[in-house]
């Protein structure tokens, strides 16, 4: 089964920007529905960006614009650029690799801890 290690998270002010990477081992990420989540203090886990199983992109509404993911199949790996990033982007984000048959199967990165100062 895939493992997949994210790093690139930390501290930054309000406005500037972060990549995020996540790298796979165990199984190519060709074979999976990839996205990033995030988790904030008190908040329930939300999709922040993925790709469909058709390989086209889909964003949570509040990072439209601002948030990029990308993904390199030699490198086995994804991004997340994280751009004019807000306090409200402050959560652990965490890369999730599926599969959808027979039925949805997930798997989980550690997460990266991002904080943004205002």
């Amino acid at each position: 089964q895939v493992q997949l290690v994210e790093s690139g998270g930390g501290l930054v002010q309000a406005g500037g920007s972060l990549r995020l990477s996540c790298a796979a081992s165990g199984g190519g990420i060709y074979n999976y529905v990839m996205g990033w989540y995030r988790q904030a203090p008190g908040k329930q886990r939300e999709l922040v960006a993925g790709f469909t199983p058709t390989g086209s992109t889909n964003y949570v509404d509040s990072v439209k614009g601002r948030f990029t993911i990308s993904r390199d199949n030699g490198k086995n790996t994804v991004y997340l650029q994280m751009n004019t990033l807000k306090p409200e982007d402050t959560a652990v984000y965490y890369c999730n690799a599926a599969t959808l048959w027979p039925r949805r199967k997930d798997y989980w990165g550690q997460g990266t801890q991002v904080t943004v100062s205002s």
